[in-house]
């Protein structure tokens, strides 16, 4: 079992969240949740190909950040672990389902498949499959909301540009060269690192000088927090003060968020590195379990509209399904179409 950080404390009695956003938030991680455990089960029956990299266990990171984002106007750059960032960005299931099953009807008209998910309405800039090849893009996401806001004299663009990716990018070229950039510039960007302690099979403290990568945001002069990424509404507090930062032209920052994922790091991954006592000591932090707890303790849900939530998503889950299966396969005659290259 590798070396565990401890996890920064929060104090939930220091928020107030309303029924309303209470439900919304469990319902967005149990959305993600009950989608992957479907992508497992369709890719072992052969609907799905290639790889696929599920993202059980870090829900509380996508639902805390991209719930606290203007759904209309802010950019989200996910990696290859993106169908729950596409879902918490609003891709309705249907058509992340299809994408996986590399139909037309999916969000990048199956050209995409698992790791390349993007939509333009939804404000996606996409998942990658190269480690940290959507650091650049969400960079230049923000950059362009400045320019438009401060060259142009265009108060609509308060934008805020976030890229989600993984441990082991904060050891890439564009992790360094990209802050420098964005702490120079004072981009609105926020930057999270969804530490779930593996890159693939390697363990984060032997990939790394500093462990501690929120660290790496003072040498940027950039603001740098720490969260625990397994508590929903951690993650939803740091998010509103950078969101906020953010659109105040006070500059980026970086968030390490210290999550674990369930599985392995893909579904072709048998997972025999990591510790049987490693996989149980992160289980009993589940974020959704965790989170069902404290609306039940504060009297903002009933065990009964818990499960009524879940029946509800799984209904939305297995129509996606359906969808996906019936939907028609891209056709040949379109196979040079979206490609912008001249002979």
């Amino acid at each position: 079992m590798c070396a565990e950080r401890t996890l920064p404390k929060f104090d939930s009695t220091s928020i107030k969240i309303t029924k309303e956003e209470g439900l919304m938030l469990y319902e967005d991680m149990v959305l993600g949740r009950l989608f992957e455990d479907k992508c497992a089960e369709m890719y072992y029956r052969g609907k799905m190909f290639g790889f696929v990299h599920l993202y059980n266990g870090q829900e509380a990171v996508s639902t805390g950040v991209i719930k606290a984002l203007r759904p209309d106007q802010d950019y989200v750059c996910s990696t290859y672990r993106d169908h729950v960032h596409a879902l918490s960005a609003g891709v309705p299931a249907r058509e992340v389902m299809a994408e996986l099953f590399g139909k037309e009807t999916g969000c990048s008209k199956g050209r995409g498949g698992s790791m390349h998910m993007f939509s333009a309405e939804h404000k996606l800039l996409g998942g990658y499959a190269f480690v940290a090849e959507g650091i650049p893009v969400a960079t230049g996401a923000a950059f362009q909301s400045k320019y438009r806001r401060e060259a142009l004299g265009d108060d609509n663009f308060d934008q805020v540009s976030v890229c989600f990716f993984g441990d082991g990018a904060s050891n890439n070229g564009q992790f360094f060269e990209c802050l420098n950039m964005a702490a120079l510039w004072k981009l609105p960007m926020i930057y999270v690192v969804e530490n779930n302690k593996w890159a693939i099979g390697m363990a984060h403290e032997r990939a790394t000088s500093q462990p501690e990568i929120y660290k790496k945001a003072s040498v940027f002069d950039m603001a740098g927090y720490e969260v625990d990424g397994m508590d929903v509404l951690a993650v939803r507090a740091v998010a509103q003060e950078a969101i906020a930062r953010a659109r105040a032209g006070e500059g980026p920052t970086l968030i390490e968020a210290l999550t674990y994922r369930f599985r392995g790091h893909s579904l072709a991954d048998p997972d025999e590195l990591r510790s049987p006592e490693e996989k149980e000591y992160w289980a009993e932090k589940d974020p959704i379990e965790r989170f069902a707890k404290y609306l039940q303790n504060n009297s903002l849900a009933s065990s009964e509209e818990l499960k009524e939530i879940q029946k509800k998503i799984q209904a939305e889950i297995d129509e996606a399904v359906q969808f996906a299966e019936t939907s028609p396969e891209p056709s040949p005659s379109e196979l040079h179409r979206y490609i912008f290259a001249e002979d």
